[in-house]
């Protein structure tokens, strides 16, 4: 006999008792109740049900008339899911409202199958949560699961199963047995158990089940289990004699205290237990003695049994959980009942009622019911599929298992792991530990940086010292022809384009990289627009020697300086335009190389920068073909051969550029944009510059007009009237 199963009966007689008594629910209004035993068993539990919707068959039958309804008006039960489930299908046919005080199974939640069932436990979908992020807060990530084959455990370990996944938990295996299995299943479960390598055990089964398992399991070899238990079974002391379950920790029903319920368990009698066939069968078995005489092997009970004295889950009322769920369940039906029949003030006795008006009782929202329960937990107890990747290393997922088993294997060049299984980075070098990434730019006390300083301070040295022979000799016929004022200005882009490279050394700052791009634009293209000039100058004044020609008019002097303005003012128009939509910045490359981060300027636009260096490329261009056009004017007279072969350098040094630029890594980006620049700006002063310079120094005679002029003297006169000196 199951003592605690007849607690649970007795809760509900001791429930209605007390209604009757009550002045204020159902007043002058006797509830009358029929107690049937199911036996946990389906075929009972059917049978019951159509008991309930036919007639009468009590275990125990406590009716409030001789006569009674073949319908009753409410059912509290059954204890376990399965037969609940068999007796809502029955009982939903006939509208007869059924509540349970411990079918926790979440399918019988679904109204559409089951509208007559109600319960005041909550439902094991809350419970499968719960658990599963209990697990996790513990660290358990590797975890074996058994469970009753019913619908209670198979039902209970889906849910939990389907949110342990969620919270990234796996587990090794899922056993399910049932009490009427054969031993062989059981010991075949057990078996799985003790070889297994998870050593936390969630278990979604029933108390006779676990009653089973435990026994096995108690068996040398005893396995050290950490166990994960549910409301059926958790708060049980009778399992703390098995030393494998000190460590259980679950959620269970809240206890709760039922005034005078101890007190109405123990005031039973002999005589009052001859009455039912039930407590006669509990009498007798709990003192070992017979109410009807002597039996075979068992003594006569002669009235010194005292109840008291017994213990056992009868008379405990320590832990009133499952008890209390019984009382509340009768007390919803009670007061349902009370809606039906009631008004404020009085009862009508002869009122009938439908059993389907009663489906308006009270539904329990119990999502909050339940609590922890701990028995003693583990403190040491770890559950993993595979230990934890020490620092340096990496997870690698063993094929064809959980994600939970793993390798450990060294982290890649240029990746680190410094943590206990975390994510590899890229920004640090060592595999086990941080160490700051050396950080690259063309820095002033670098090798290369120094030689393209010295390159550059040269390139300035020489404009300036052409400036002033040009100036001591400005006079001088040579100055004077090739247009001294575009030279001086020439001169001074020159020196420009030479200091400008300097702003490209050193380490990237917000401000150098705006300045570094814009100056290099704006001077190239002072620089261009005078050589420009300067070739116009030449086509012009030889145009100008046509009979009736007054084409210099249109090109003098003035016309000369606004052109220049115009060509350079565009190109700043173009800078400034870059500037305020996307500008140049520092940035960190991280990505060019492993061990190095490479601080370079951000070209913000793309589109800006090839802008610029378009617009130059188109004037060197334009400037070449007119310096081509003119290559072939008296020899002593004419410069634009020079300017045509300084053109045809700077362009194949900037066509070079392009590939050599996209090409080049980390500073070296930067060095051949100078390298560029200079380059660029020596074949300009060298080619336009060089050969006046030499005459002027080294051949003084030939710095004559009539050298210069040649067999052209008669120019002399239009070059003056025209002021190109």
């Amino acid at each position: 006999m199951d003592f605690r199963q007849l607690r649970f009966a007795r809760a509900l007689e001791f429930a209605i008792r007390e209604i009757n008594n009550e002045t204020v629910l159902l007043p002058g209004i006797t509830l009358g109740y029929q107690i049937h035993d199911s036996c946990s068993d389906v075929q009972m539990a059917i049978k019951c049900a159509v008991q309930f919707a036919n007639g009468v068959d009590p275990v125990f039958n406590e009716s409030c008339s001789k006569s009674v309804s073949a319908t009753v008006p409410a059912v509290v039960g059954d204890s376990s899911s399965t037969p609940s489930i068999s007796m809502a299908r029955m009982l939903g046919l006939f509208g007869i409202p059924q509540v349970s005080h411990s079918s926790s199974c979440a399918c019988l939640g679904d109204k559409s199958q089951f509208p007559a069932f109600f319960r005041t436990i909550p439902s094991d979908q809350h419970q499968a949560a719960a658990l599963a992020r209990m697990v996790k807060l513990f660290g358990w990530t590797w975890i074996g699961t058994v469970r009753s084959e019913s619908d209670y455990g198979n039902d209970g370990m889906a849910s939990f199963l389907k949110a342990a996944h969620e919270e990234g938990i796996c587990v090794e295996y899922s056993e399910a047995y049932y009490r009427t299995q054969p031993h062989s299943k059981l010991e075949s479960v057990a078996n799985v158990i003790r070889r297994s390598t998870a050593r936390v055990i969630v278990a979604f089964a029933s108390i006779g089940d676990m009653r089973f398992l435990l026994e096995e399991l108690a068996k040398p070899p005893s396995p050290r289990l950490q166990w994960i238990g549910t409301s059926s079974w958790i708060t049980q002391s009778e399992f703390l004699r098995y030393n494998m379950c000190a460590g259980a920790i679950g959620f269970g029903i809240p206890k709760s205290v039922i005034p005078g319920f101890r007190d109405f368990l123990l005031d039973l009698s002999p005589a009052q237990a001859l009455k039912s066939p039930i407590l006669k069968e509990f009498w007798e078995s709990s003192f070992s003695c017979s109410l009807k005489g002597r039996a075979a092997g068992a003594r006569e009970c002669d009235g010194s049994e005292d109840i008291r004295t017994l213990q056992n889950p009868y008379t405990d009322t320590s832990q009133l959980r499952f008890s209390n769920l019984v009382y509340k369940a009768t007390y919803a039906i009670a007061h349902a009942i009370h809606g039906i029949v009631c008004n404020d003030t009085q009862c009508d006795k002869t009122s009938e009622f439908a059993p389907w008006q009663v489906h308006n009782l009270a539904v329990y929202d119990a999502i909050n019911w339940y609590k922890a329960f701990l028995i003693h937990l583990i403190s040491d107890s770890l559950s993993l599929c595979s230990e934890s990747c020490p620092p340096g290393t990496r997870k690698a997922v063993q094929k064809g298992r959980p994600v939970c088993c793993y390798d450990c294997i060294p982290c890649a060049e240029g990746e680190i792991s410094n943590k206990t299984g975390c994510v590899l980075q890229s920004i640090m070098w060592n595999e086990d530990s941080c160490l700051p990434k050396l950080v690259e730019f063309l820095s002033w006390n670098d090798t290369l940086a120094i030689i393209l300083m010295v390159f550059s301070i040269t390139g300035a040295f020489m404009a300036v010292c052409v400036t002033v022979v040009f100036y001591k000799h400005r006079a001088s016929p040579i100055v004077r022809a090739n247009n001294s004022e575009l030279s001086f200005l020439l001169l001074f882009s020159l020196t420009l384009c030479f200091l400008c490279s300097l702003t490209f050394i050193g380490r990237p700052s917000e401000w150098s990289c705006m300045l570094r791009h814009t100056a290099f634009g704006i001077t190239f293209v002072l620089c261009i627009s005078c050589v420009l000039g300067k070739t116009i100058v030449v086509l012009m004044a030889f145009r100008a020697t046509l009979p009736g020609s007054n084409v210099m008019k249109w090109f003098g002097p003035p016309q000369q300086r606004l052109s220049v303005l115009a060509f350079t003012l565009i190109q700043a128009v173009i800078c400034v335009i870059w500037l305020k939509v996307y500008p140049p910045l520092p940035f960190k490359n991280v990505k060019h190389y492993k061990d190095k981060i490479i601080l370079e300027c951000n070209l913000g636009s793309g589109i800006g920068f090839w802008v610029v260096l378009g617009y130059i490329g188109l004037l060197a261009v334009l400037c070449f073909i007119l310096a081509f056009l003119a290559r072939m004017l008296p020899d002593n007279f004419n410069e634009a051969k020079f300017i045509t072969f300084s053109m045809l350098i700077f362009c194949a040094v900037w066509i070079t550029f392009i590939p050599a630029y996209v090409s080049s890594p980390g500073k070296f980006t930067v060095a051949v944009e100078i390298f560029a620049i200079l380059a660029s700006s020596f074949g300009l002063i060298i080619c336009i510059f060089a050969p006046k310079c030499f005459i002027i120094i080294f051949k003084p005679t030939k710095n004559t007009k009539k050298h210069l002029m040649g067999p052209f003297w008669y120019l002399d006169a239009e070059l003056q009237s025209h002021k190109m000196a």
